[in-house]
Parts: structure tokens; sequence; C-alpha cells
């Protein structure tokens, strides 16, 4: 065997390995994210299943036309399963309805449509006359076109978007608050699946329309990629299998919830006008006598009106300033540093921690 297909094999197995123990682990999790853990733990045992199949194949066993790679038959899964995922993650009372194997009834069609396909071997006898009008060009469409990777691209795609959405604006029961960034991993997790089901698709295309499955590209790199990020969802997933998106909040009277949006709107008026954020020196107290409410009512409003700490409140629109400042003609002379402490932020240190924190970039990218 080359050296190359050595090479290959063994990055393929490290990424299926990886996928299968890191998998059992999430399906072993019994946090509140159980279900949306063995949601993930699916995925990463189909992609383990696909990366054995081509190392198998590189050993010569078995062939992609029989029965011996049934789960082959399952690429229309991903998309539904990704959207599960995600559902199930931002909703602590998600539950599992019967209602929602309706999203896999493409993955039913996939298997039958396939098995019909495959058993058209069995009255093949040369002659396009030995088979029905349905099993020929049925046949030639399933076989011959990259039918089922377009059909599992576009479904990867679509839920992809509906799992997004879900991200933007998750849907929170009564007495739940989202954990400020909580969700960042997730959103990677559909990016990258989003962005290697793009790869996969076009490198079938190309591979189908210009070079008729000879190209090496799809057979050799695209596996690679999907080993690395079987290899890396398996310990994003791993790392974070015992997070809690959620936290519990008090329920409110409408008298209480009242009094507190009350106070939201008075903190965002009193800071948009008299930009209280530019003083360095602002405390919780301070804002408060500004606002005349008692501390821990301004803290509860932060908590659960506004959903952020005072230092993340605060810092926020610190950067914000820093952001107008630049996009100011006048300023252009300044550094950003100086346009920092001109927004509120008393050194160098607390400025770069802030905007990594909420904007995750180097100051830097501010310009």
């Amino acid at each position: 065997m080359e050296v190359q297909i050595v090479l290959l094999v063994i990055l393929l197995a490290v990424g299926a390995i990886q996928g299968i123990v890191y998998g059992l682990s999430l399906w072993k999790t019994t946090t509140i994210h159980k279900l949306a853990n063995r949601f993930l733990a699916l995925i990463l045992f189909f992609f383990s299943y696909r990366l054995s199949v081509e190392i198998f194949h590189f050993f010569g066993i078995g062939r992609y036309d029989t029965f011996y790679y049934f789960f082959l038959e399952m690429n229309w899964v991903y998309g539904a399963l990704i959207y599960f995922f995600v559902r199930s993650y931002t909703n602590p009372n998600f539950r599992w309805k019967p209602a929602y194997w309706v999203h896999f009834i493409p993955v039913f069609i996939e298997i039958v449509w396939s098995f019909y396909i495959k058993s058209q071997n069995f009255y093949w006898d040369g002659t396009r006359e030995s088979l029905t009008w349905l099993g020929y060009y049925g046949y030639i469409a399933w076989m011959h076109y990259p039918t089922m990777y377009v059909v599992s691209g576009a479904l990867i795609l679509w839920y992809s978007y509906k799992s997004w959405n879900l991200l933007k604006h998750p849907i929170l029961p009564q007495g739940y608050k989202l954990i400020d960034g909580k969700l960042n991993w997730i959103k990677r997790v559909v990016i990258a699946l989003a962005i290697f089901s793009v790869l996969f698709t076009l490198t079938t295309l190309i591979d189908f329309l210009f070079f008729d499955y000879a190209f090496n590209f799809f057979g050799y790199p695209i596996f690679i990629i999907m080993a690395a990020i079987t290899y890396w969802l398996g310990l994003e997933g791993f790392s974070r299998r015992k997070d809690q998106a959620f936290k519990n909040t008090p329920l409110l009277s409408r008298d209480e919830q009242q009094q507190l949006d009350t106070i939201a709107q008075q903190l965002e008026i009193v800071m948009q006008e008299d930009k209280l954020f530019t003083d360095p020196e602002l405390t919780l107290s301070m804002l408060s006598r500004k606002l005349n409410t008692k501390p821990y009512l301004l803290t509860k409003t932060l908590n659960t009106v506004i959903n952020k700490k005072f230092s993340d409140y605060v810092n926020e629109l610190r950067i914000e300033e820093v952001k107008r400042l630049l996009s100011d003609q006048k300023n252009d002379n300044l550094t950003l540093l100086a346009l920092a402490y001109d927004a509120g932020f008393n050194s160098k240190a607390s400025f770069n921690r802030a905007v990594k924190k909420i904007t995750g970039k180097p100051p830097s990218a501010l310009k």
C-alpha cells in the first residue's frame, strides 16, 4: 500500500475513533441537555461510520452498491439531526413528540428508494428490456448521477438555516434565562457543518460534470476534512457535555415586571442622553442614585430584563462609543487607546479584555 494511502487511512481512522468514543460519552450524559447531546452523538456516529466505510474500501472490503453498506443510504438524515440538536439545546423543556418524525420522512424515502434501485440488479440481464421504465431510469438517476448528495446538501443547508434562526432568537419558557455566550459553540457547529455540506456537494458536482467521477479531490481531501470536523466536533461536544445554557430565574408578578421594565427604560434614556458610561469611575451605586432607585432593583433589572451583568452592559456601551468615535473623521489623528479612554475605559488591559469578551475579536478589529 502506498505511503499516502497509509497516511490517509490513519487520518480517517483517528477521526472515526474520536467520533465513536466521544459519541458514546455524549450519549451517556444526564444533564439538562441530555437529548441534545444524543442528537450530536448520532451525528458523530454517522460521520464515523462514513469514514469507516472509506477505510474498509481502501482494504477492498465491501462495495458501495451492495447491501453491506446499509447506513450509506441515510445521507438525508444529517439536516434533521442538526436541527433537532439545536432545537433541543435551545429549549430546556424540549420533549420528543411523534409528530417530529415527519422531518425524517426524506430518510425513509431515501432508504426505500435506494433498496428498490439496488434490487434491479436481480433483474438485470444486460438488456434495457429486462428492467421496468422506473427501474431503468431510476437506476440511472440514482447510481450515475449525484442525486442523493445534492439532495443531502440541500437538506443540510435548509435545516442549518432553521437552526440558525433558533440560535439567533431562542424561545425560552418562563422561568429560564439564557447564559451569555453559551450558544456560541453551537453556532460554530452549525456554520461548520453547513460549509462542509456546500464543499461536499460542490466537489461532487465538479467530479460528476467535469471528471466523470475520477477527480481525486473528492476522494481524498474531502474525507480528510470530514475526519477533521468529526475530531473537532467530538472535542467541542465532549468538553461541553455538562454545560448548561440556561439558568432558572424567579417568576415575577405583573407589578414587579412593570417596575423593572420602567427602570430599564429609564436606564436606557439616561445612558444615551447623559453618557454616564464614559465615566471610568462609574459604579452600580452611582448609577442607581442617578435613577433614584435601589441598587438591588437595578441589578435585578439588568439580570432579568436586559439580561446582562452591570460590567458587560457598561462595557458594551463603551465599545459602541469607540466605534462611533472611530467613524468620526476628526478623530483620525487619535490612537485607538485614546478613544477607548474617551469612551470610559480606564486602562489598556480592561479595554482589551472587554473587547475580546464581548466581540470575540482583538481591539484592532474595531477599526
